[in-house]
């Protein structure tokens, strides 16, 4: 197609997004709650937790939530069909298990889950964690792990050319891509999903970034380019 053709102004059109805000605004009021062991494809996990925040109290879960939204606004623009695993709707969750349900029952072409680490001062930059390979307890990712890689590694690649950051310097030896088989909304997952960790909280470098709209504006851009470029392909 050529310049101003359809395909090339909505190059997602036909497609669907699943946006994972990590954790809830309001998981902190419900502890007991998020406590409560669910099954995550290897073993049990708790149910979520309340994730980190700076130091300055700007939590993790308002700053994903902000993420997905802009990622939804440039997604839709480009014609994809998004949608939110929770949109700050409910009192506490969704649940690890029930993220991945979202996405599997969407069949999503690419779920992301939006994330930012709680490491220590002087660890900085991102990373994006991929799913390995896990076939037990109900989870069976054979099918995923191959097309996962690739969704994050464009996501890796766009998000550090928009963003300017670096690969985290404290994990995956700065390669910014890391496969674990401890989180179930990977390894329930039945569509190719990653997560993303946009940076450490706890750093008050990266923190200073975090907290700024300019700067989550052109992390939803750089995530957003990296699902377009996986699925336009």
């Amino acid at each position: 197609a050529g310049p101003g053709s359809p395909s090339s102004a909505r190059p997602l059109a036909g497609k669907t997004v699943v946006i994972d805000p990590g954790h809830n605004p309001r998981n902190r009021d419900h502890v007991a709650e998020i406590a409560r062991a669910v099954q995550a494809g290897r073993g049990h996990k708790e149910c979520d937790t309340t994730g980190t925040a700076t130091d300055a109290g700007y939590a993790e879960a308002a700053f994903t939530l902000d993420v997905a939204h802009r990622m939804r606004a440039l997604l839709e623009a480009r014609g994809a069909k998004v949608a939110l695993t929770h949109d700050a709707d409910r009192p506490f969750g969704p649940c690890v298990d029930e993220r991945a349900r979202i996405g599997n029952a969407a069949h999503a072409d690419a779920a992301v889950s939006v994330h930012a680490d709680g490491s220590t001062v002087g660890n900085r930059g991102f990373h994006v964690i991929l799913p390995a390979a896990v076939k037990q307890d109900g989870a069976d990712t054979s099918a995923i792990v191959g097309p996962s890689r690739v969704l994050g590694e464009r996501i890796a690649d766009k998000f550090s050319g928009a963003t300017g950051s670096r690969p985290a310097n404290y994990i995956a030896a700065g390669s910014g891509v890391n496969v674990r088989d401890d989180l179930g909304g990977l390894n329930l997952s039945t569509v190719p999903k990653v997560f993303i960790e946009c940076g450490n909280m706890r750093d008050p470098k990266d923190a200073a970034e975090l907290t700024d709209a300019k700067w989550r504006q052109k992390a939803a851009r750089g995530i957003a380019d990296g699902i377009t470029d996986f699925l336009a392909r």
